[in-house]
């Protein structure tokens, strides 16, 4: 049987947030994490840095933001709707593409329909306009009102219509452009991949369903059925099963786990994993920041389950009931999320702000821990470019001194009150 401290190795092995690299990144190592974690969550938050570069950051270290720009660009990666919009590597571009029955639950994908049907002939319009003219930027139409936007309910109407043909397919991202998405014919981008996209490849929805199950037990390194839904946005919920042919063609592996009362599964390429897992030999050593969307955490219950941690992006809710704070950061250690700390990045200024950190119930602040965290948080700092940190409140109040000692101690900047 898997303890539960061993099952969270087995996830975080296969996360890629197990152990620090050994080495320093090279470019080939973001499209290898996209491609471990299956997809890469696109959000536009950006108090600190934009959540894929955070993303990134936590298993890659100190990476270039760029690179992540120059993958999309070159066709190593593409833009499409998982578990929200997300990158991809190419390589899997094709189980995303073709029949809409694997997505056509997904909310984006409801209401593209909808705005189609409400606006066709401006829509087709457009998409004409774009086959005439090339790419084409949500910024490139003036907005009619004068008034800012806040959402896709509020975007102006070229920017909904944009939104809606990518979210039904003919529209992709060719490139980004300080973030901001150009938009093209997906036939056009399609043929710009690397490696080449294959227009031969139809998957039916049942290959869909089966392959995107294997990819999430493989993205999760030990699941019960249960959680393997979520991932991809896959209904209806993945039962024990469905899963029962997978088990006996070997593609999966079930083992009992501490606490769970159905099976985790295993992918068979992770068998060796399970062996060390079992053996107390995966080990978890790398402390860091990680982004409110990193797959580790995006499913509550599952965080919840796994490492006992109670986890809510507190940016929707109101100032005057927020617990933790508005942009909130898990802090991983050795194995356990042992914190979490509410955090800006002044881009202006250099300074990387901590408003609040606060240590979980079960977490001393030890010299070990406390050494680990300051170093995660100096290092996400630098990568971002803030390189002077300033420390608000801490819970235990005794971290912010053991902190600032730590940074002292290793030549951190400090920066005084805001």
């Amino acid at each position: 049987m898997l303890k539960l401290a061993q099952a969270r190795a087995m996830q975080l092995a296969a996360q890629g947030l197990l152990q620090p690299p050994k080495r320093q990144p090279r470019r080939a190592d973001l499209v290898t994490a996209i491609e471990r974690m299956r997809m890469l969550q696109i959000d536009t938050i950006h108090v600190v840095a934009r959540s894929p570069y955070l993303v990134l950051h936590s298993r890659l270290g100190n990476y270039p933001m760029a690179w992540l720009d120059e993958a999309l660009a070159q066709g190593q990666l593409a833009e499409c709707w998982a578990h929200e919009a997300c990158f991809v590597s190419a390589a899997d571009i094709a189980w995303h593409r073709g029949g809409q029955d694997h997505r056509s639950h997904h909310w984006a994908h409801r209401h593209a329909q909808r705005v189609h049907r409400e606006h066709r002939k401006d829509m087709d319009a457009l998409l004409a306009g774009i086959r005439d003219s090339g790419p084409v930027r949500a910024a490139d139409f003036e907005r009619r009102d004068g008034g800012a936007s806040s959402g896709w309910w509020e975007w102006k109407p070229e920017k909904r219509w944009l939104e809606a043909w990518f979210a039904l397919g003919e529209l992709m991202v060719a490139r980004r452009d300080r973030f901001q998405r150009v938009y093209d014919l997906a036939e056009r981008v399609l043929a710009g991949l690397d490696p080449p996209f294959d227009v031969t490849l139809a998957f039916s929805p049942a290959q869909q369903r089966r392959h995107f199950i294997l990819e999430t037990v493989r993205a999760l390194g030990v699941t019960p059925a249960a959680w393997i839904g979520d991932y991809f946005r896959l209904k209806p919920r993945v039962s024990d099963r469905e899963l029962a042919p997978l088990l006996e063609s070997g593609e999966l592996l079930a083992v009992p786990v501490e606490g769970w009362g159905t099976p985790g599964y295993v992918h068979r390429e992770h068998a060796e994993w399970l062996d060390k897992a079992l053996a107390g030999k995966l080990r978890a050593t790398l402390t860091t920041l990680l982004s409110p969307f990193d797959p580790l955490v995006w499913d509550r219950s599952r965080v919840l389950a796994m490492f006992g941690f109670e986890y809510t992006l507190e940016c929707y809710t109101p100032a005057a009931k927020r617990r933790y704070g508005y942009f909130v950061l898990p802090i991983l250690h050795r194995g356990r999320l042992v914190g979490r700390l509410d955090a800006k990045a002044h881009r202006d200024t250099g300074v990387f702000e901590v408003k609040a950190l606060f240590l979980e119930p079960d977490a001393r602040p030890e010299p070990a821990l406390v050494s680990a965290v300051a170093r995660a948080i100096a290092a996400t700092a630098t990568w971002h470019g803030t390189e002077k940190i300033r420390l608000g409140s801490t819970q235990p109040a005794s971290l912010g001194r053991l902190l600032r000692a730590q940074w002292r101690a290793a030549r951190v900047k400090l920066a005084g009150p805001g």
